[in-house]
């Protein structure tokens, strides 16, 4: 199964240019692509992750991965899917967050011996005479059009800013660049950047006379049709500091039964042959292979030790209720005690356990909340602030998260 085959193959391909040639291209010949990363946080997520695969699977067909750090995109920030304008970052903060992205991609991708290229558009971007970039890339830009595009739509009703309507022209003029640079002819991208893609596609040609295709890969969404990668506590993030390697691997151990065979395509190498045989089980013919899916997506982004750390410590819990270092852990400070205890509504929101105070008490009520395999049953209960310090307590919430506590 050659890489073209390969991605479809996976559910991962959504809309492309011009299909057949794209599949010369990947089949045929050896090219350069690239995805845009902007900074938007100090980490990549769960959502990145598709891109990262994508430029994975690629890199392994021996095609060469261009990954592109927003320096200068990120000044503006993307209006594609948001209704409000996204919150205006600092130079030292999109710095910081690029270097934080580096070494996360460095991680996932080979970069040894020019296997693949990191570049930061800021380098152009922020250097640009303004007169100049509107005389030479803004005429090949019709604003009817830029308006028509899906990625403005939902702002049009609360107001696009001109700030924000050049977003599209700067991504486009980086295809541009990257094709005069370094030859690239492919931009990948998630489907929200289906009209981004469009209009750098369009420039290359135009400005340059250029062969330039694009190619989008369907987002990471839920059989609801929601974007996984959220919990209670916000995003599922890459980095260990932010996700735990356990809560990580719980996370993907816990995802719906419809959603198993997906995410072990998308986001695995676990051959396409091997997972087909697991579309036809159901119910806890699932457990093993939810297992599958969590270790070998653990494996991949903190590597062997850590993914059989998180896999070890869910067995242990899941079969004796015995505790584990790997375990989320949160500590109470004197601010969480009164009169001797710690509210427990106050505690689970604390730990992440719980949204609120009030979906802390209705899980409790329903009987979903256990202290050390003993049930719940009283919202007002405090944890004695003695029983914290002669040990830690488990808090466990239905049959799949446990939580430490300790002080």
């Amino acid at each position: 199964m050659n890489v073209f085959e390969e991605l479809q193959a996976r559910g991962l391909v959504a809309q492309m240019t011009d299909p057949e040639r794209i599949e010369e291209m990947l089949t045929k010949e050896k090219i350069k692509f690239y995805i845009g990363f902007d900074p938007t946080a100090d980490s990549l997520h769960v959502g990145h992750f598709v891109q990262v695969m994508v430029m994975a699977h690629m890199q392994r067909a021996g095609h060469t991965p261009i990954a592109l750090f927003g320096g200068g995109t990120g000044m503006v920030g993307d209006p594609s899917g948001k209704s409000d304008m996204r919150k205006m970052l600092t130079k030292e903060i999109i710095n910081h967050n690029i270097d934080c992205f580096r070494k996360q991609m460095s991680a996932l991708v080979d970069f040894s011996e020019g296997k693949a290229i990191m570049v930061n558009n800021g380098d152009w971007l922020l250097k640009l005479n303004y007169i100049e970039f509107l005389r030479e890339i803004g005429i090949y830009f019709s604003v009817n059009r830029m308006l028509a595009a899906e990625c403005y739509k939902q702002r049009m009703e609360k107001g696009l800013t001109f700030f924000e309507l050049n977003y599209m022209i700067m991504q486009s003029y980086d295809f541009l660049v990257l094709n005069r640079k370094y030859g690239c002819v492919l931009q990948l991208g998630g489907d929200d950047q289906w009209s981004n893609i469009l209009g750098g596609v369009s420039l290359t040609r135009r400005a340059d006379g250029k062969e330039a295709y694009g190619m989008t890969f369907n987002l990471l969404l839920n059989s609801e049709g929601n974007k996984m990668g959220k919990t209670e506590k916000g995003a599922v993030w890459l980095d260990p500091q932010k996700t735990p390697p356990y809560e990580f691997y719980q996370y993907w151990r816990n995802v719906d039964d419809a959603d198993v065979i997906k995410c072990l395509k998308m986001l695995t190498f676990i051959p396409v042959s091997q997972i087909i045989k697991y579309e036809k089980l159901e119910g806890s013919e699932l457990n093993p292979i939810k297992e599958m899916l969590a270790y070998e997506v653990t494996k991949l982004i903190h590597g062997e030790d850590e993914a059989e750390k998180a896999r070890n410590a869910a067995k242990a819990l899941f079969s004796s209720g015995a505790d584990s270092s790997d375990m989320p852990t949160t500590a109470l400070s004197d601010d969480d005690f009164e009169d001797g205890g710690a509210l427990i509504t106050a505690v689970m929101v604390k730990a992440g356990i719980a949204k609120s105070r009030g979906d802390a008490r209705r899980l409790i009520e329903q009987g979903g909340v256990m202290i050390d395999d003993e049930k719940l049953a009283d919202f007002a209960y405090r944890i004695p602030r003695e029983r914290l310090e002669s040990g830690h307590i488990i808090i466990k919430k239905g049959k799949k998260v446990f939580h430490k506590i300790k002080i």
